[in-house]
């Protein structure tokens, strides 16, 4: 049932659990769009949402092209296709769509973003359909983005090594200081984030967010989103948070030298300070604040922690083989890993060491990898990074004082992931650098 005045699609508990049993993977959902092709546009929406939610996927795509429009959907960071649509059915959806999400019909030229909430029951929390509506050759694209709550973990589930998740620990509940995240889009930035002001939640400490947009809502804590319109940005956001006496704040991006002076500022004022920052690894985040503006003098003593992050597919655990190393990979994991300290536990391997070979099946899609987790680098302030940041260090500098047998690389954690089983060779190889 669709209510088009409050921009919320209603899903009886009855038709989720039907879907659950039907749609089990892509070839399943697209065989099930093309039967009810002829019926009510609402019904049509409802499964298009549902198999995207069923299959835990975070995009679902709508492409116009020449003669249709492709259907995809992103899973595991990975676009799959669903079907072609006809180009009839495919406006009904739009309007529909743009109706849901607040947006104008009569606007086709211009690019719009709304958002739409589904209720599936009161067992299940509501979850968020961030719009995007984009005018391109054949038509209006759209691109939806799911925002489920139950996607948010515990600290204790995001993977992490022992060694990593003490240093967290042990990081996120100090008074003040500035933890740094960074990555590009999808890296899974936020749902570290939101781990960390899970585990800080306690009656006692305010914690505050500023966030561009708003992703999950977390009781217990303010969150506030940038209205550019309104003219209030993280820079004017964050200037009055401060004022709002918090322990905790959360800063969604640091983009320009004002957001980042105020949340240094606030660091060093009794304040624990968490943010992103979009570069390349851990090393990049100094040279990033100084070509903003910040001055060296001040990032120095702000940063207690910068974590950089990738996301790497898990392989499926109904289909996966084994299959030993090869010689040239027994090198790398030597090489890469060969000289870790003692205060982290390195898996047991040889020669003869066996790791995971992605075969396929239905319940991953026929692609060998079902979910994902973070492979991370961290390092923390020490007297001597602290130093260093004073000469306006670059990259390759940074990476020789921070990187050593205590402290992996992101290829280096992805390798161990690797000796676990966790993931594959190939999976580290597409999206961290040795």
């Amino acid at each position: 049932m669709l209510e088009k005045i409050t921009g919320k699609i209603i899903i009886p508990e009855k038709k989720t659990a039907q879907i659950q049993k039907i749609i089990i993977n892509t070839k399943d959902f697209g065989k099930e769009i093309e039967k009810n092709f002829k019926k009510e546009t609402t019904d049509l929406i409802e499964l298009v949402m549902l198999g995207g939610l069923n299959l835990s996927a975070s995009d679902i795509h709508f492409e116009p092209e020449e003669k249709s429009v492709r259907l995809r959907i992103r899973l595991d960071g990975m676009l799959h296709d669903i079907l072609d649509i006809p180009n009839d059915i495919y406006h009904q959806l739009l309007s529909r769509i743009k109706l849901l999400a607040g947006l104008k019909l009569n606007i086709h030229d211009k690019p719009q973003d709304g958002s739409f909430t589904i209720n599936m029951g009161k067992a299940v929390p509501e979850i968020e359909i961030r719009t995007s509506v984009l005018p391109a050759s054949f038509g209006e694209s759209i691109v939806m983005r799911i925002l489920n709550p139950e996607s948010l973990k515990d600290i204790e589930e995001l993977g992490l090594r022992k060694d990593l998740l003490t240093i967290f620990k042990q990081e996120i509940i100090k008074p003040n200081g500035m933890i740094i995240i960074t990555g590009p889009t999808g890296s899974g930035k936020t749902t570290t984030l939101y781990a960390f002001l899970k585990y800080l939640l306690k009656p006692e400490i305010k914690i505050i967010t500023i966030e561009d947009p708003i992703e999950y809502r977390l009781d217990g804590v303010s969150q506030t989103q940038v209205n550019q319109k309104k003219g209030y940005d993280f820079a004017s956001g964050l200037r009055s948070i401060v004022r709002q006496d918090p322990d905790v704040i959360l800063v969604g991006e640091i983009r320009d030298l004002e957001t980042a002076e105020i949340a240094i500022q606030a660091a060093l004022t009794g304040h624990l300070v968490f943010s992103t920052l979009h570069t390349n690894d851990a090393a990049g985040t100094i040279p990033r604040l100084t070509s903003l503006g910040a001055k060296p003098v001040n990032i120095g003593p702000a940063i207690n922690m910068v974590v950089a992050q990738r996301l790497v597919r898990r392989v499926c655990k109904k289909c996966v083989n084994k299959r030993k190393l090869t010689k040239q990979e027994f090198e790398k994991i030597k090489e890469a890993i060969g000289k870790v300290g003692k205060n982290i536990e390195v898996p047991e391997f040889n020669e003869f060491s066996e790791i995971s070979e992605v075969k396929g099946c239905a319940e991953c899609n026929f692609t060998g990898y079902k979910g994902r987790v973070a492979i991370l680098e961290v390092f923390l302030r020490t007297d001597e990074i602290e130093s260093l940041i004073l000469k306006n260090p670059s990259i390759p500098e940074i990476k020789k004082a921070v990187f050593n047998e205590n402290i992996l690389t992101m290829f280096q954690d992805g390798i161990m992931k690797v000796l676990q089983g966790v993931t594959t060779f190939e999976e580290i190889k597409r999206v961290a650098t040795e």
